[in-house]
């Protein structure tokens, strides 16, 4: 039987870009260019990992978000995943990660699973809770913060690092999974993988065939929200130090003004 495996990526502003928030205080993703999530790239690279060295695999890219969120599957499909599933509806915009979770469960039951990878977070929301969200949602284990995966014999196992300790983890599947960025670098999409892209299925769905109503999602059923937000303050010029003989000492005393010494 073919193990199936459903890597979650996000479609994400591009961090270089001139980032700031729209209206109603959600990200404007209009006026910055998007991006398949960096921190993701680790998640589709393990997943493709461990389908080559399955007898049999199938590896599935899943994205919530707006029509542009095609690109973040068309790269994933590139590097050399199967097919993608693409979840695009009007009434998804400001959906938090309660609501994302509702969705991508959904969805991950709709393709059929037996293994989910996550990367560790979301390079724009950062906010790393999702695959624990995921995990409850569809009543199975989850494994997270893994530098290092593999599934055999029915069980995904991994290795977590810390700051004290290095821990040896494993779980039945099926399960869900989240890879950190010391993971293994992932691999560029050759030119082959790239024409090979535009040829492979990607399925659209939204809110109705996943049976989830508008109101459990957007903004209007998120359970957190942004009351307020301001311009970062703009950059003020730094403290020169002239070294005329003393400028150790001016150094010093500077650092232990701003309490660094």
């Amino acid at each position: 039987m073919s193990l199936r495996i459903v890597v979650c990526v996000k479609y994400v502003p591009d961090a270089t870009g001139d980032r700031h928030f729209a209206e109603d205080l959600t990200t404007d993703r209009d006026a910055v260019d998007g991006l398949l999530s960096e921190l993701d790239e680790y998640a589709v690279e393990q997943a493709l990992q461990i389908a080559e060295n399955a007898d049999d695999a199938e590896v599935t890219v899943l994205t919530v978000g707006p029509e542009d969120a095609s690109d973040a599957l068309r790269k994933a499909l590139s590097m050399g995943a199967d097919k993608g599933v693409h979840v695009e509806d009007d009434d998804l915009h400001g959906t938090d990660a309660m609501g994302t979770s509702l969705v991508l469960a959904k969805a991950i039951e709709e393709t059929g699973y037996d293994l989910v990878v996550c990367g560790m977070a979301s390079t724009d929301g950062t906010m790393g809770v999702l695959p624990a969200l995921l995990a409850e949602r569809l009543r199975v284990p989850q494994v997270t913060l893994l530098s290092e995966v593999a599934v055999a014999d029915g069980k995904v196992t991994g290795r977590r690092d810390g700051d004290t300790a290095t821990e040896h983890l494993e779980a039945a599947l099926p399960a869900v999974v989240s890879v950190t960025d010391q993971s293994g670098e992932a691999r560029y999409p050759s030119f082959k993988g790239i024409m090979a892209a535009k040829k492979k299925p990607v399925e659209s769905l939204d809110l109705d065939d996943l049976d989830i109503e508008a109101e459990e999602v957007g903004l209007e059923g998120a359970w957190t929200k942004v009351d307020e937000a301001a311009p970062r303050p703009a950059r003020t010029a730094g403290t020169v130090v002239k070294d005329e003989g003393e400028g150790g000492k001016q150094l010093a005393e500077f650092l232990a003004g701003q309490k660094f010494i």
